[in-house]
């Protein structure tokens, strides 16, 4: 089974729209320019699109130099800037700054006209930032992902047609869509022609491939009078919610490819000038129901053998998708109780369990904290998510979850090969905006996050803590 990336007719109007301005653009840079203005810029950066926008608005041709595609790029970008976020805006040799920089320049008439005039007459020199080698991109797309059927998909299917999956009452309560465990390995038994302990390893491995799960939540299979649920048949409002018959892939692996997807989609219904978002073309699309299609492996994926890395960049990657993904599904929140309720009750089942975006923030990575407004730990002790949490917190995860300033970090999907380093970058380019760090000369003081207020004890209780976070 192969998933096809393809893109719905409104997306690939958009799609389209923006490369026949692109070729525009790089058509008339030859005739009307003599010099070169270049941006450097990533998929999914609204501040992006907007400085991008404002020079179609203008008239003006540009290079678009995207750090997904040439990641090589970002370290030329931070040397000529001594800036780490996107995007940042080059007229020649000349750095003009990021999307605010451009919007002020525009208002200043004498000083654009200057400007303009001199990337128009003015060729690109060896002190221009140098135009990447087409052939040393990097593709940032997924391709096609093979689905390699797990070989207990099949005794799935067998079982439900077995009749064993029922409505089963007892004194005090009805387990609706369940079957027993001694009924289980008396069917196998007869059917498969196995004998009770090959059975009772059966059932088990429905356990530990998440297929299915005992209803009191013990990982031990039992031939006896317990009951167990097929995780499709739980009644879940968890967006991925469905059933998943493929061979279960490693967890930062499909956590990179859900958010590259998720992405794609997402740039594809951003506006040209990067202030809206088409959430209900996005819902309607048919890469959409794809990208659904691909959250569903995530039912039965192995996140607890996973490493600190390969968590941290995992769920990094997911929590950022499901606030997409729960845009879509639910409209964005507009106040502060449709926001709390957002984040307690968007979910995926991730490795048969619930994960809401509170859990993810403050149960796995931020190693089981309390949060803000609760009165308890996300996971009690005998939550089998605890085992998934991290042991020590990380707290720079506060740069990476959200990208609410008014540019971006030049990444937005990490990887676990390189996340220590990843993520010391998002926290410098929160810091180079107002919005992180603000320092007020003539009062001789500076302004911090709210979130470093917030989540200060991530941050260090006292000057020998805070020092050994940095």
């Amino acid at each position: 089974m192969t998933y096809l990336w393809s893109l719905s007719r409104s997306a690939l109007k958009v799609f389209s729209s923006n490369i026949i301005r692109t070729v525009i653009n790089m058509s008339t840079s030859g005739s009307d320019f003599a010099g070169r203005v270049l941006v450097y810029s990533i998929i999914g950066c609204p501040h992006c699109m907007r400085a991008k926008n404002t020079l179609n608005e203008q008239e003006i041709p540009y290079t678009d130099v995207t750090l997904d595609k040439y990641p090589q790029a970002r370290h030329e970008m931070q040397m000529r800037t001594q800036k780490r976020t996107v995007p940042q805006i080059f007229f020649n040799d000349r750095h003009i700054g990021g999307n605010d920089d451009l919007q002020t320049l525009i208002k200043d008439e004498e000083k654009w006209r200057e400007a303009v005039e001199y990337v128009r007459s003015t060729p690109a020199g060896d002190k221009s930032p140098p135009v990447p080698d087409p052939s040393t991109a990097v593709s940032s797309d997924i391709g096609d992902i093979e689905c390699e059927p797990d070989e207990y998909a099949a005794l799935v299917k067998d079982l439900r047609k077995s009749g064993l999956i029922r409505d089963h009452r007892s004194v005090f309560k009805t387990y609706k869509n369940s079957f027993i465990g001694k009924e289980f390995v008396d069917w196998v038994v007869k059917t498969k022609e196995l004998d009770r302990d090959r059975a009772i390893e059966m059932g088990q491995a429905l356990i530990d491939r998440h297929f299915g799960h005992q209803l009191k939540k013990q990982e031990t299979f039992q031939d006896a009078d317990v009951y167990y649920k097929l995780i499709e048949d739980d009644d879940s409002d968890a967006l991925n919610a469905g059933s998943s018959d493929c061979e279960p892939r490693p967890a930062h692996e499909l956590g990179e490819d859900i958010r590259k997807l998720i992405l794609k989609i997402y740039s594809s219904y951003l506006s040209s000038d990067g202030k809206k978002v088409d959430y209900k073309g996005i819902g309607e699309s048919m890469e959409f129901q794809q990208y659904i299609r691909l959250t569903r492996e995530l039912l039965r994926v192995n996140i607890v053998e996973a490493t600190r890395e390969e968590k941290l960049a995992f769920f990094i990657n997911i929590y950022n998708a499901l606030v997409i993904h729960g845009n879509v599904a639910r409209g964005p929140p507009t106040n502060l109780w449709q926001r709390y309720k957002f984040f307690n009750t968007v979910r995926y089942v991730i490795g048969g369990e619930p994960y809401s975006l509170q859990d993810i923030e403050n149960g796995v990575l931020r190693a089981n904290r309390k949060g803000m407004g609760m009165f308890m730990k996300p996971f009690s002790t005998s939550d089998p998510r605890l085992k998934v949490a991290l042991e020590t917190h990380e707290p720079l995860i506060h740069f990476a979850l959200v990208c609410g300033s008014k540019s971006c970090p030049p990444i937005k999907t990490y990887s676990a090969s390189d996340i220590n380093n990843q993520l010391t970058l998002a926290a410098e380019s929160f810091l180079e905006g107002d919005d992180g760090l603000q320092i007020v000369m003539n009062k001789n003081h500076i302004k911090l996050s709210q979130i470093l207020k917030w989540y200060s004890v991530d941050f260090g209780q006292s000057k020998d803590e805070k020092t050994t976070v940095q």
